[in-house]
């Protein structure tokens, strides 16, 4: 590669600077539509019946604000005292599990949500799961 510059180039530099013609922004429509809005929301020391109605509101309200994607962090149930209560079941009363579950039942909130993420809600490694909405259009 050359650091030399043409006369040519020099002029079209020279004449660039002088004028008052603005450049095409090319790559506007591009970052338009890489623009992700995300939200969080923490269900800690939610019971059952508060964290379902707490992600309930929170998914009709990102989905009316146009948000494209929440993570929802559950925890991964390893301080649950459910695990002590032989009536109870281990998983659907811990949250990581019965959130998602409550989601997937509720058609309503379903019409809303394009993908749960199924593999971090299994893994027991992760105390949170995303969701992928649909365009609210």
């Amino acid at each position: 590669m050359t650091n030399k510059l043409s006369n040519k180039d020099k002029e079209d530099w020279e004449n660039f600077l002088k004028s008052s013609t603005k450049l095409e922004i090319k790559d506007k429509e591009i970052n338009e539509k890489k623009i992700k809005f995300e939200k969080t929301i923490d269900l800690h020391g939610y019971n059952l019946e508060e964290a379902n109605q707490k992600i309930s509101e929170f998914i009709q309200k990102c989905f009316s604000e146009n948000v494209n994607k929440i993570n929802i962090i559950t925890g991964k149930g390893l301080r649950s005292k459910n695990t002590n209560d032989p009536y109870l079941s281990k998983d659907l009363s811990i949250l990581k599990y019965s959130i998602p579950n409550f989601i997937k039942n509720n058609s309503e909130l379903m019409e809303k949500i394009s993908k749960i993420d199924e593999t971090a809600v299994e893994s027991p490694l992760k105390g949170n799961f995303e969701i992928v909405l649909k365009k609210n259009e």
